[in-house]
């Protein structure tokens, strides 16, 4: 069975990418990390990596290590699985990635249901401004706004969402009349920003038509909570997912504009690798998310 635990540290390794933060993850030393790399390319005849305390490179030998024994644990993994499926108790382990908002809002809480409901599952969730790479990171799942352009995952609807352009009563009162989304331009629009560009570009849908229209003004934020914030103090427009901003909405305290031109959609998904056998604990989380977020989040309108 060593040969099953070095291929797990070996990919624990590869995924973090560096000595110290492997240490960090497996609650060594660096010294203990260093040392059983060591051991391990000594047992095999060949050098896996070539290191420093803060990047890991590996050497195509340390490729083939890393991709054959990823092979091999999914192996393992499926076949455990596979007998999990014969208990009737959910059983193992489970790591999530979603992004912090969201995450918090509505993954953390259903989560907690959901292992109070099965209290022999352990389940990790790590939220990111972006989402991360499963494979890379060693995730189960990861909730994201929108199908991956990967083909190798798994996309589920969780949660139906669309962008939605709105802003505080006082600012509307004050605003120039707005008919069309190429009028944004004479408007105050809060930006997310989330890289050194000038400007955002926010894009419109109506029936077969679409719009993209450059947009700007004198706040800015890379945080979508402070934008809201912004929003309901009577500061400009915004667009933001409806999930994030529907209570604002239905409260009055934001309006929503253009109901004409909708803001285009931003569904989320559960999103995982492609295997022969998904483990029935995530089969039963993924369900779990569909059954649930609906009843949390009011959908948008059609």
């Amino acid at each position: 069975m060593a040969q099953l635990d070095d291929l797990a540290f070996f990919q624990r390794l590869a995924q973090c990418g560096n000595l110290t933060a492997t240490a960090r993850e497996l609650g060594l030393s660096l010294s203990a990390v260093s040392k059983r790399l060591s051991q391990l390319e000594a047992r095999l005849g060949v050098q896996l990596a070539s290191r420093t305390t803060r990047r890991l490179t590996l050497t195509p030998e340390g490729e083939l290590y890393s991709a054959r024994g990823a092979a091999i644990l999914d192996e393992l993994g499926d076949l455990e699985g596979a007998l999990g499926d014969r208990q009737s108790e959910l059983t193992g382990r489970l790591r999530i990635n979603a992004t912090f908002g969201f995450g918090r809002r509505h993954v953390a809480p259903l989560i907690s249901r959901f292992t109070a409901e099965h209290p022999r599952l352990e389940l990790l969730l790590e939220l990111t401004n972006f989402p991360l790479n499963l494979a890379d990171h060693g995730f189960d799942v990861g909730i994201r706004v929108g199908r991956p352009p990967d083909s190798r995952l798994v996309a589920r609807r969780i949660l139906r969402n669309r962008r939605v352009l709105c802003a505080a009563p006082d600012y509307v009162a004050n605003m120039p009349a707005l008919k069309t989304p190429q009028e944004l331009g004479a408007c105050q629009c809060l930006v997310v920003r989330e890289n050194d560009s000038d400007y955002a570009l926010w894009r419109f849908v109506s029936g077969s038509r679409e719009v993209a229209v450059k947009v700007g003004g004198r706040l800015a934020s890379n945080d979508g909570e402070v934008i809201t914030r912004l929003a309901l103090d009577g500061h400009g427009v915004m667009l933001r997912s409806w999930w994030d901003v529907y209570r604002h909405l239905q409260s009055g305290e934001l309006v929503a504009l253009l109901p004409e031109w909708q803001g285009v959609e931003a569904d989320f998904y559960a999103v995982y690798e492609q295997r022969r056998h998904v483990p029935t604990r995530l089969r039963a989380f993924i369900a779990y998310l569909e059954e649930s977020l609906p009843g949390r989040i009011s959908q948008p309108p059609v």
